[in-house]
């Protein structure tokens, strides 16, 4: 009798129960890019002549229609345009891409819309269009101000190139993003500064930054570059951190910094482990369903994704998420917030009780990488040092 009780609560079995649904955004992306940079492990292409922009918006748009027998009358609250480099589409495209997601989406009347940019000429003379189309909120990848350590990374736009085209984005978007990296090839701690100081001249409401590893199959990988020592790179995270609260900076996620109200919503989604559906080339989903969570996954290579939707099968791989899975998945994006998360969002965005885990929070309390208190669970700043650690303590056999 007893294990017939207990063992529908194995952490490996594949049963859920939820009441509701978590909130669901959509991402967009959009693979192509100039030049793929030796650093990156995204699904990103060269383009190699034209940009099939025509093409690939419609493939985007019938996309979504075969996906939407699985989110009937769920509401989008964000949507998140990603590559690549999604700038690369013109304001006319983007204009199509937006007002058939509007069509076929119910989408909240506040949705967050980003689009991602990079800073280079072309795509700057397109912000105007692109806020007209209906984005409201624009991440652009400056990475550096430095010519040096731009050219060390692959970009092919310059520090002045980038200044300008933040003064474009202020002109066009009250709401912006910019993305920096620390720790670059032969970056010393004063130019680490000097790039998050130049950043802080135009007080963009949102910042991401980024300590540059050096990802599997990458040319970076393949190929080291000369980079600071850890002591160098903690020394740089500390003086980012400290100079962004000086400027009134939240440091809300492990890698984002934000002014008061000014927090990426669909980016807190991921970390809140909220679902999204993923369209285009590559891109990944995470439904929830009264009983059980799925993921999905496109194909990847642009030309496969066009095959398959032309088959009505654009996903490559589905699977159904364990206890464990969903378990582990929840914890390695909550515990990237630094402030942390109730306790019951775990049973609410699982359909499972903490108590599941509550070997695993003893420990990484005994270790002094998390505090529970007041029915929210926090890493503490040792925690947040290191990560990875904490997120061990989590991970199964």
């Amino acid at each position: 009798m007893s294990t017939q009780i207990l063992q529908p609560f194995g952490l490996k079995s594949h049963a859920v129960n939820f009441r509701a649904m978590p909130p669901l955004a959509l991402y967009v992306h959009v693979p192509w890019c100039v030049r793929k940079c030796p650093y990156c492990d995204f699904n990103s292409h060269e383009m190699r002549g034209g940009l099939p922009e025509d093409a690939y918006v419609e493939a985007l748009l019938r996309d979504l229609e075969f996906s939407l027998p699985l989110i009937w009358g769920r509401k989008v609250y964000s949507i998140f345009i990603g590559g690549g480099t999604p700038s690369l589409l013109s304001g006319a495209a983007l204009e199509k891409l937006l007002t058939g997601l509007r069509m076929r989406l119910p989408m909240d009347v506040n949705a967050e819309v980003t689009l991602e940019a990079n800073p280079g000429t072309v795509e700057a003379e397109r912000f105007a269009a692109y806020r007209d189309a209906g984005v409201n909120r624009l991440s652009m990848g400056i990475q550096s101000f430095n010519d040096a350590h731009l050219t060390a990374l692959g970009r092919i736009h310059s520090g002045d190139e980038a200044r300008r085209a933040i003064e474009l984005a202020q002109k066009h978007f009250d709401n912006f993003n910019l993305d920096l990296m620390y720790a670059l090839p032969e970056q010393t701690l004063e130019q680490a500064e000097s790039d998050v100081c130049t950043a802080l001249s135009f007080a963009p409401p949102h910042l991401s930054c980024y300590h540059l590893t050096l990802e599997p199959n990458t040319l970076f990988a393949h190929q080291p570059p000369s980079l600071p020592d850890d002591d160098a790179s903690a020394a740089m995270q500390q003086r980012i951190v400290e100079l962004l609260a000086g400027h009134g900076y939240q440091h809300y996620e492990t890698s984002a910094y934000a002014q008061p109200r000014k927090r990426s919503r669909h980016n807190q989604n991921y970390w809140q482990f909220g679902d999204y559906l993923g369209i285009g080339a590559g891109a990944h989903s995470k439904l929830s369903f009264h009983d059980k969570v799925i993921r999905q996954a496109r194909y990847k290579q642009p030309q496969a994704y066009l095959d398959a939707i032309a088959k009505a099968d654009p996903v490559q791989s589905e699977h159904t998420l364990t206890r464990n899975d969903l378990s582990f998945e929840f914890m390695m994006n909550a515990l990237r917030l630094n402030e942390g998360f109730d306790a019951a969002l775990f049973e609410e965005r699982t359909s499972l009780p903490l108590l599941l885990i509550r070997r695993e929070l003893a420990e990484a309390e005994r270790r002094g990488l998390l505090v529970q208190e007041g029915g929210r669970l926090t890493p503490t700043e040792l925690g947040q040092r290191f990560l990875n650690d904490l997120l061990e303590i989590f991970l199964s056999d």
